[in-house]
């Protein structure tokens, strides 16, 4: 473990007294006299802070990779308190750009040329600056005298790797202690979302991977009036370069600009519900990471308003049963038909098959219920659906990675149109979706196209089929045989051990009865009996 590094987190936790955030009687010995020094120390502002701001704070100072990871706390309500997420909420992933020499020679040393040979233009100063990477603007070179594409170039930061791997190294530390002794620590399950975390952050360190998912979600959404994903430029795009189309689109977070355009602002809070569960039911593959900070809207027909996604490192999808699951949980859920959403959680293998249904009915009952008696316009679909994990969770729910991604988009997506359209009624545009998809799922034409798929597949293993039944046969003939003997064995194992036990009960009794016998007021008027008596329980004993 980096001792520098772990100095530097020890002065920031005294700074901001996070050792506050864990009651004593929890603190082990040793933390409490590492810890003591700080009681000596003036609190100044940070005695005036609530626990959130001074979590915060602390992140923001200990640099970008546990920014990032406050970022991912901050999608986790189900584990940490409303008050410590509303901050963690404020985290912004920007740093000072690194040098722009030490930029371009990363390109020039991956892309295999200078810079000047491979674009027409290069903006030395960045569009943008954050803690794994930073994008320059550039201008290809044209054919024909014409200008080229106007393009962005991501670089990842040198160094980035080490750095992450070393605070990895440090969070996994820091999560094992607050399992261990925290009061909530195991519930919290810390280690795991360092584990999640691990796996957001490495896959953020490949560019071709970036660039492939980014490939795969414009494929999906080709010639859609609901989302534009920018086009990759394969030949100058490499593990930590990528270059991308230049987009022009409107933040989606500047209403006064999306408003000054007449843009149709409940249709365009409609469309990203309906981005999202397309995603999710029918391409099943969805873009985890739609933060304010990588959506943008189109300047184009703002009376049909139309979205624009970046940064699309993080994607997600789940299991064909999953799916299943998911879209009957939700629409049992706001049936009220909590008996159904119970009994899907075991189907489906999320909490145990030994799950007391009716316990777990009357838990989902009691969190839901409140939540349904409000107007549906006023339902926080992802808290719902977070609310309803959490129960789960009391009855031993496995963390399911694909789930936790999904509810972090969902929260995302639902937070994204509130703020675009205080009105939006997510069911409204979810209920009907969903209805349609499970249809869909057992149409005929659905069936044909699954048949289609796997046709091939099935055809090639056609002709073994009798060679297959034959075999299956032959073995289930030797089989009978082999079940027989085996009963017959566990028959004969099963009276040798009675046999056995009423041996080493009469052998107990008769080296009772000898050592009674060979008692000093006995022995002298009959030791032989106590001899047979011995041998005869020895016998016994040690007989197979």
């Amino acid at each position: 473990m980096p001792i520098a590094r772990s100095l530097t987190i020890a002065r920031v936790f005294l700074r901001y007294r996070l050792n506050e955030l864990v009651p004593a009687e929890h603190q082990p010995l040793w933390l409490r006299t590492l810890w003591a020094p700080a009681k000596l120390l003036p609190a100044g502002a940070v005695k005036d802070m609530g626990r959130g701001e001074r979590l915060r704070r602390a992140l923001e100072d200990l640099g970008p990779i546990f920014v990032k990871f406050g970022q991912l706390l901050s999608t986790r309500p189900d584990l940490l308190p409303p008050d410590m997420v509303q901050e963690l909420n404020e985290l912004q992933d920007n740093v000072p750009p690194y040098p722009a020499d030490q930029c371009i020679a990363r390109i020039e040393a991956a892309l295999g040329a200078p810079v000047d040979e491979l674009f027409a233009e290069f903006e030395r100063e960045p569009l943008a600056s954050a803690s794994v990477a930073q994008v320059h603007g550039a201008r290809l070179k044209g054919d024909n005298g014409e200008p080229g594409a106007s393009v962005v170039v991501k670089v990842l930061r040198p160094g980035i790797d080490k750095i992450i791997q070393q605070d990895l190294e440090l969070l996994g530390f820091i999560a094992r202690w607050i399992q261990r002794y925290l009061p909530d620590g195991r519930r919290m399950r810390p280690v795991e979302v360092v584990e999640d975390y691990r796996h957001t952050i490495e896959g953020e360190l490949d560019l071709v991977r970036e660039a492939s998912n980014g490939s795969e979600l414009k494929r999906n959404f080709a010639n859609s009036p609901l989302l534009y994903i920018p086009e990759v430029f394969w030949d100058y795009t490499r593990e930590n370069v990528l270059v991308l189309e230049r987009i022009d689109g409107i933040p989606v977070t500047d209403l006064a600009q999306l408003r000054a355009q007449n843009t149709d602002m409940a249709l365009l809070a409609e469309r990203g519900v309906e981005i999202f569960f397309k995603q999710v039911f029918e391409h099943n593959f969805f873009h985890a990471d739609m933060h304010p900070g990588n959506i943008f809207v189109s300047r184009e027909h703002p009376e049909r308003p139309k979205y624009i996604a970046i940064d699309t490192a993080i994607v997600g999808s789940l299991t064909r049963e999953d799916q299943y699951y998911l879209a009957r949980n939700l629409l049992a859920m706001f049936r009220r038909d909590y008996r159904m959403v119970a009994e899907l959680h075991v189907q489906s293998g999320w909490v145990r098959k030994d799950t007391p249904i009716n316990a777990f009915e009357s838990s989902i009952r009691a969190v839901c219920e409140p939540i349904f008696e409000k107007p549906l316009g006023e339902i926080s679909f992802a808290r719902v659906l977070i609310s309803l994990f959490q129960t789960a969770r009391r009855f031993d729910m496995e963390v399911q990675p694909q789930l936790v991604l999904l509810q972090k988009t969902l929260l995302n997506i639902e937070g994204l149109g509130r703020q675009l359209y205080p009105q939006l009624d997510l069911w409204k545009t979810a209920h009907p979706f969903l209805e349609r998809w499970m249809r869909e799922r057992v149409h005929p034409k659905t069936i044909v196209g699954e048949i289609r798929r796997y046709g091939p597949e099935w055809l090639e293993k056609f002709p073994q089929l009798p060679q297959m039944a034959f075999a299956a046969l032959e073995q289930g003939q030797e089989l009978g045989p082999r079940l027989q003997q085996l009963s017959e064995q566990l028959a004969g194992s099963r009276q040798r051990g009675r046999t056995r036990y009423a041996r080493m009960i009469v052998g107990g009794l008769l080296a009772a009865g000898a050592a009674l016998v060979a008692s000093p007021g006995l022995l002298a008027q009959i030791p032989a009996v106590s001899w047979v008596m011995g041998a005869a329980a020895l016998a016994l004993l040690l007989w197979p």
